[in-house]
């Protein structure tokens, strides 16, 4: 509705222009002509007169001519585009009573569906009722024949019961009789084990005895020979230090003792290197007088300790190699010289084992 006044709008506008030039143009003629009823008096001046220009006129009224023109095209393109809408306003009104109408048809059809799903539905259950009714029947006659079968089982079962259980008593007197023999001879045995046991338990007495001696015997050298190493040190550690107070000027006396001190401290921490791998050796008489050359590789961890990183087999007896290894390997921490040289030497140095 409101696009139909601005449209009237739109067409009045141009209406009431040209209306107005018309009434600009009739007022325009009527000033200029002279309605006055007296007589003319001569007079010297020149008499005035309004001249209307044809041109202007013409000019204004193709203008009115061209306003009124578009304005009626205007008009009749509204009246086209009115049209337009109306066609399309019945042509969606024709397509909604289609669809009503396919609607309708459809609703008929699913309610026609529905009472033929509902007869169906219908004798579907008088069926099933029916087919209920004779599994009920096929059912209890099942069940007859079930609670025969079971009679007739039970029957079976009980006899079959009776033959198992004589079967039973015969196979237990038979395993009695086996388990008995069975207990004798494992008896036997047993005796003859524990007497074999108690042989090698004594052997081993005596071999742990005669290691045991052993082992102390060379504890106590072990630990002389320490004693000894420790009093050298400290009589080399005296002798070096008055060497150094004495001789501070000679360098090489003063080299030469250093390596004599690194030295020595070297034997030391081979000796307890010895000792430690000693301790954790399993020791067998086949290893007296034998030898081996391991090489080791130790990691400090701090302090005075270092622990194993490596150990391999250079030389020597291959049982005692073995042996000596694993006490290396299960000693896992050793000694460790705070003096940077002798560091750098037992990070990676051949050690020579003798038990």
């Amino acid at each position: 509705m409101k696009a139909n006044n601005k449209k009237s709008n739109s067409f009045k506008k141009p209406l009431l222009i040209s209306l107005g030039l018309h009434v600009v143009l009739f007022v325009a003629l009527i000033w200029g002509a002279d309605f006055t009823m007296s007589e003319p008096k001569p007079t010297g001046q020149m008499v005035q007169a309004v001249v209307i220009d044809p041109q202007l006129v013409r000019q204004q009224a193709q203008q009115i001519r061209q306003q009124r023109e578009a304005a009626s095209k205007k008009e009749q393109e509204r009246l086209d585009k009115l049209r337009r809408e109306s066609e399309r306003l019945e042509k969606n009104r024709k397509a909604e009573e289609e669809n009503i109408r396919k609607l309708k048809e459809q609703q008929a059809k699913d309610a026609k569906a529905a009472r033929e799903a509902e007869k169906r539905r219908v004798e579907n259950e008088k069926k099933r009722k029916a087919e209920q009714a004779r599994l009920e029947q096929e059912k209890k006659k099942a069940a007859k024949a079930e609670a025969d079968r079971k009679l007739k089982e039970a029957a079976l079962v009980k006899a079959e019961k009776e033959r198992k259980a004589k079967e039973a008593a015969i196979a237990k007197a038979e395993q009695e009789r086996v388990a008995k023999e069975k207990a004798a001879q494992e008896a036997a045995e047993k005796a003859r084990k524990e007497k074999e046991a108690a042989e090698r338990a004594e052997k081993q007495r005596i071999a742990k005895e005669k290691e045991a001696a052993a082992a102390a015997e060379k504890a106590r050298k072990a630990k002389e020979a320490a004693a000894r190493a420790e009093k050298e040190r400290k009589q080399q550690e005296a002798a070096l230090n008055d060497i150094f107070a004495g001789l501070e000027s000679e360098q090489i006396s003063n080299n030469a003792a250093l390596n004599q001190h690194l030295e020595d401290e070297k034997a030391r921490y081979i000796s307890i290197y010895q000792q430690t791998v000693q301790r954790n050796l399993l020791m067998e008489d086949s290893f007296r007088g034998e030898e081996c050359v391991l090489n080791i590789q130790l990691t400090p961890i701090g302090g005075n300790k270092a622990v194993v990183k490596r150990v391999s087999v250079v030389s020597g007896n291959r049982q005692l190699c073995s042996a000596a290894k694993a006490a290396t390997v299960k000693a896992r921490e050793f000694d460790f010289p705070q003096d940077s040289s002798l560091q750098n030497i037992f990070r990676d140095f051949d050690f020579r084992f003798s038990p």
